[in-house]
């Protein structure tokens, strides 16, 4: 019998101060990430894919301005705005990937439709636009990811060689950042967005999405779109979505590794996560955390950070959600 279908979320993990957080900003937070739970909780109870439920779950994330993601993403150093995003189904081992994109209003909805249509795994800058033109996905002014907290970030990190991570950026800019930002400190928060679900048919699948970090380089691109790194999903163990110091999380081939570490060594899902984020990664400095879910619907929400924005929620039952550690 397969076990209760189930879908876990992140919105970015980092330096997030409960002293920081004033209660409506830390209400807004709970609601936008109950509210994602339900919409992908609602597929899968519907006997949707776990495919779709991970798919449409960050859709919405990109389209909340709270994460970094979509509407809501960071500036480059150039002032602009360069997109990733991941989807891997863990019942064929199918992926699909893009990065840089400029235009496109929903960057996983391009992955997925790489995943599906595509030869390829990966498309990147205006390769990747060009294909989600061909796909027919909606395309919009660069001016709509922006957002004024996202904006004030980039004004106090322009013209410095410094690289900010979301969600440790906000607290740089805290003093005067509209209340809809979320205060975290500038060198240590980490902003991408992912889902991770297992179905009613017993498939694991996640997807993984971000805006990147304050102030990066053009051309950047950290471990989001990349599989292996950001995203991997495997109905033999387990699927994964990172959320940390993109750099590091590469170098460790993070989501695989929880992946490989339950095949190899036959362990739990809770001890293979734990392994990787609170022992490996932070060997090298690797900063941040993942949300993952095995076929049994084991559920795990780890990070080695003060906090991380997460959540999940098993159909039938109310969705959790959490900020700090």
């Amino acid at each position: 019998m397969n076990a209760t279908p189930v879908i876990a979320i992140h919105g970015g993990a980092g330096t997030i101060l409960r002293s920081a957080m004033n209660t409506e900003t830390e209400a807004r937070y709970h609601a936008a990430l109950a509210e994602i739970l339900r919409a992908g909780e609602r597929i899968l109870a519907d006997g949707g894919s776990a495919l779709d439920a991970v798919t449409e779950a960050v859709r919405l994330l990109e389209d909340c301005p709270l994460f970094n993601a979509g509407h809501g993403a960071v500036f480059t150093a150039a002032g602009t705005h360069e997109l990733d995003a991941s989807v891997m189904d863990g019942a064929t081992l199918d992926a699909g990937s893009i990065s840089c994109v400029t235009r496109v209003k929903n960057p996983v909805l391009a992955a997925r439709r790489v995943l599906d249509v595509s030869d390829h795994v990966m498309f990147t800058a205006e390769g990747a636009e060009a294909f989600a033109q061909a796909q027919r996905l909606e395309f919009v002014d660069p001016s709509y990811f922006r957002t004024e907290a996202r904006y004030e970030q980039w004004l106090k990190a322009r013209g410095t060689s410094r690289t900010m991570l979301d969600h440790d950026a906000q607290t740089f800019a805290f003093s005067n950042t509209p209340p809809e930002d979320d205060p975290i400190d500038p060198a240590k928060k980490f902003g991408t967005v992912g889902a991770v679900a297992l179905d009613a048919h017993g498939h694991v699948a996640a997807a993984t999405s971000t805006g990147g970090i304050t102030n990066k380089q053009a051309g950047r691109v950290g471990d989001a779109p990349l599989i292996g790194a950001g995203c991997y999903a495997n109905d033999a163990t387990c699927a994964v979505s990172t959320t940390g110091t993109g750099e590091m999380f590469i170098r460790m081939l993070a989501a695989y590794d929880v992946s490989a570490q339950m095949e190899y060594r036959g362990v739990s899902l809770e001890a293979a996560a734990s392994d990787v984020v609170m022992n490996k990664l932070p060997r090298i400095e690797g900063r941040g955390g993942l949300v993952a879910v095995d076929a049994q619907g084991n559920v795990a929400l780890t990070f080695n950070t003060e906090g991380m924005y997460r959540g999940y929620a098993r159909v039938g039952e109310p969705p959790v959600t959490a900020i700090y550690r």
